[in-house]
């Protein structure tokens, strides 16, 4: 009996751990080669930032970014109701407790948010969810380790006076130049 109660419980707990809810990430897995999508990652070689000309909190900000993961939605007259969609998805994703928000502009159907995994100084991903009926919506995910919202001040800053290697967002702006 004892041997059945032990079974029961392995099961159950396998059961459980199989329980699979969407994350952004499985997200961007299942879209990557969708047509009406554009999957881009984002190295951050591509800012050509100048390291000597970096302050010690903007050396600090850099080294806690990996990468950008990019997921575009081109939206055209073919695509509104798979559009709608997608877009419900994402927001329905980003419902779930890990990710919180940070702030948001603009409406539901039209604007941006900014969201966070992590807690306040130790911050894994920041998220930015963007959308317009009329082109589509993208999500970016800057991945990263021990981020906090000083860091990404940082960048910012840094980023104006970056050299940014537009090559790697070629296809990403190639998809919203078509007609």
């Amino acid at each position: 009996m004892k041997r059945i109660s032990i079974i029961a419980v392995f099961l159950g707990l396998l059961l459980v751990g199989c329980h699979s809810e969407p994350t952004l990430q499985k997200y961007f897995v299942e879209n990557t080669e969708d047509k009406d999508f554009i999957a881009l990652d984002v190295s951050p070689s591509i800012l050509n930032l100048d390291q000597a000309k970096l302050t010690a909190e903007q050396k600090a900000a850099w080294k806690s970014f990996d990468k950008m993961n990019i997921l575009a939605f081109k939206k055209d007259d073919k695509n509104d109701a798979k559009f709608e969609a997608e877009r419900a998805k994402v927001a329905e994703i980003l419902k779930d407790e890990k990710y919180q928000q940070l702030m948001k502009f603009g409406s539901g159907k039209e604007g941006a948010s900014v969201s966070f995994v992590g807690d306040d100084e130790h911050i894994d991903e920041f998220v930015l969810f963007a959308n317009k009926k009329e082109n589509g919506f993208a999500v970016i995910r800057i991945l990263g380790d021990d981020m906090n919202p000083t860091n990404i001040m940082e960048m910012v800053s840094a980023l104006q006076n970056a050299n940014v290697d537009l090559e790697q967002l070629k296809p990403l702006q190639e998809m919203f130049d078509k007609k």
